[in-house]
């Protein structure tokens, strides 16, 4: 029976080791697995940089891809392709403002992807990009500072405007005004993990927002009613969907409670949870960077239209 027992161990330890083995080479002789999951990505052309997102997947055995731009919400792409260490994928030219589909084609190196783009300036852009970092070393329970109101209600100290010049937001009785069709409004300082009250007025048929770090759009909005759910006000911008979504109430004050830890995000709209500590995947269109793993600023939208206001920014950082 001991000799059974000891040819039964040794037989199942021989098919165990047959399995692991054939497991490995399995993992192994997929080439497109290196590529797989969230990308950070930049693109540079001489004078500015510009971040982006992908999210490489496999569905069906086929290649997948999601993709956030300079600007809009994260989208499925309609091509991508992986030989060997090369990739290659194309932004169509409708989402890219281009004469021309933009066509991405680089080579992954160790961990990390580099190659060139042909931009819609007619010039050759280069872009590289690295691993989106899981950020899940920022979900302990955080230990919460003290509140630091972030307007001071008489001026634009604090913040600076995304371009050069005069400023185009003013501040009246204690109320920050947005330009419409201008530039964004960005903190002076940076933060990781926080809470955010901030109060707003979304005017009859204008468009505004939060990016929390600087990357991710908590919508504001009156006249996206046509649009994808996650583009509504309360939603964070091409990814999460307010739920329930509340009636939409122009010139009115309402309020946002936010809290950011990683990358989950809670947000109640005038005392009721629309997110409830989900996570966002990557980045939303009009991000300052793609530095994912790094302190950003707070920045209200200025560049969509319309009027809306903001009073009561009251941010609550971790310790």
């Amino acid at each position: 029976m001991k000799t059974l027992r000891l040819t039964l161990f040794a037989l199942f330890g021989m098919a165990a080791g047959a399995l692991f083995t054939s497991a490995r080479v399995s993992g192994q002789a997929d080439p497109r697995a290196p590529f797989m999951g969230r990308w950070d990505l930049t693109l540079k052309t001489n004078d500015h940089e510009y971040p982006s997102w992908i999210e490489i997947g496999r569905k069906d055995g086929n290649i997948t891809a999601v993709f956030t731009g300079r600007w809009g919400n994260a989208r499925p792409l309609p091509k991508i392709a992986i030989t060997g260490t090369q990739i290659t994928f194309v932004s169509p030219k409708e989402e890219e403002d281009s004469k021309a589909d933009m066509i991405f084609e680089g080579d992954l190196k160790g961990q990390s992807l580099s190659g060139t783009v042909n931009g819609p300036d007619g010039t050759t852009w280069r872009w590289m990009g690295v691993k989106a970092p899981g950020l899940d070393n920022m979900l302990q329970s955080p230990q919460w500072g003290k509140p630091i109101q972030l307007l001071s209600g008489t001026d634009l100290s604090g913040w600076h405007q995304s371009k050069l010049g005069p400023p185009d937001w003013t501040v009246k009785d204690g109320i920050l005004v947005s330009p419409g069709n201008g530039p964004e409004l960005i903190s002076d300082r940076k933060f990781k993990d926080f809470k955010l009250h901030v109060e707003f007025n979304c005017g009859e048929n204008s468009n505004s927002g939060v990016y929390l770090r600087g990357r991710y759009e908590v919508q504001i909005e009156t006249e996206s009613q046509g649009e994808p759910p996650s583009h509504h006000t309360g939603g964070v911008y091409g990814f999460l969907a307010p739920t329930p979504e509340l009636p939409r109430r122009p010139d009115v004050w309402q309020t946002f409670d936010i809290t950011l830890v990683g990358r989950n995000v809670k947000v109640i709209q005038n005392g009721q949870t629309v997110i409830d500590n989900q996570e966002i995947p990557g980045l939303t269109g009009g991000a300052l960077d793609s530095h994912e793993s790094e302190p950003g600023p707070l920045y209200l939208q200025g560049s969509e239209k319309g009027r809306v206001l903001f009073r009561n920014i009251t941010i609550t950082p971790a310790k």
